[in-house]
């Protein structure tokens, strides 16, 4: 939202606020608090703004929890998608991105992960994603309308001017976790799983900031209006990875401390590796990095959580 504003793109927002915040969306960008499911409203958003596109954010995005709780993630990720996806076809809206996942990869048969590997995720939410996915393809090919769907990997970071940043309680992103810790937030930050087949045994991931990302919305919709006889599917991610102990050691790094860690099992639906392959974004957008650093991610999420005790403290909130 804010790269779209700083773009001078006009921008309304629909957050139910299950795990959004109102804080995040600024004054002068029009807000509607409801579900993207919600047909009749999203209907009466697309006609009081005259909207040309829509970005699909809204989901649950915790794997173990999908793993628990697969119907809440076909629900909330693939049912409610249909939902918007048929409320913005009806209302003749031509462009629709998505935010995919790599866990539609699941397992991936070799590292770097490109594009059109086999899809075969191994968690419901990697599934409920995918089903997305596969509705915005057969959508685009009935209907004038064309998609983007990014399949994120690690999105870590925040904003470099602290307007934005992860905000919600109990999150598992492991650089947010890990911030938090070194804040005095939590006590520990738990290493899940240290016997995978990685060179230190914990788990490796590929790590985008967040701003980068958004960056790629950016560019993709603009490829979309520019093309709209083509629809992209693209991942987004450095083609570099990292494993839990080396961003560990990357925090520790950055605040001079050290974090405490445990050891726990690993758990459900956690592939060992997975690393994007960029090279179709970069080949299809003027894509440019920015903040392609570990440490620099750490040090704008830290910064972000800083900001939100500063945030927590005016108004005299303690949580």
């Amino acid at each position: 939202m804010l790269a779209l504003r700083d773009a001078a793109w006009p921008v309304a927002v629909l957050d139910n606020l299950a795990t959004g915040f109102r804080f995040a969306v600024p004054d002068d960008v029009s807000f509607y608090e409801g579900d993207v499911s919600d047909a009749e409203l999203v209907a009466q958003i697309i006609s009081e703004q005259g909207t040309r596109a829509v970005m699909h954010f809204a989901g649950s995005v915790v794997v173990p929890e999908s793993v628990a709780d697969p119907l809440k993630f076909y629900a909330n990720n693939t049912a409610a998608s249909r939902a918007l996806i048929e409320a913005a076809v009806k209302a003749g809206v031509p462009h629709f991105i998505f935010s995919s996942t790599a866990a539609t990869y699941g397992v991936p048969e070799a590292s770097p992960v490109s594009e059109d590997m086999p899809k075969e995720p191994i968690n419901p939410y990697g599934w409920s994603k995918l089903m997305t996915e596969r509705m915005l393809a057969d959508v685009a090919a009935a209907h004038p309308i064309n998609y983007g769907a990014l399949r994120y990997f690690n999105v870590a970071g925040a904003d470099p001017q602290a307007r934005s940043g992860q905000s919600t309680a109990g999150a598992t992103h492991l650089i947010k976790v890990a911030v938090e810790a070194a804040t005095g937030k939590r006590d520990r930050v738990a290493i899940f799983g240290t016997d995978y087949d990685t060179p230190d045994g914990t788990g490796v991931r590929d790590y985008i900031h967040v701003s980068d990302l958004a960056a790629a919305h950016v560019l993709a919709l603009e490829a979309l209006i520019a093309h709209p006889e083509r629809s992209l599917t693209m991942n987004c991610g450095y083609g570099r990875g990292f494993s839990v102990t080396e961003v560990l050691d990357a925090v520790d790094s950055v605040t001079g401390a050290r974090i405490t860690r445990t050891h726990e099992p690993r758990r459900p639906g956690d592939p060992a590796s997975l690393v994007s392959d960029p090279s179709r974004i970069r080949a299809t957008l003027p894509w440019q990095p920015q903040y392609d650093d570990l440490g620099t991610i750490i040090a704008h999420a830290m910064a972000w959580e800083h900001r939100l005790a500063e945030m927590r403290s005016a108004k005299g909130d303690n949580g």
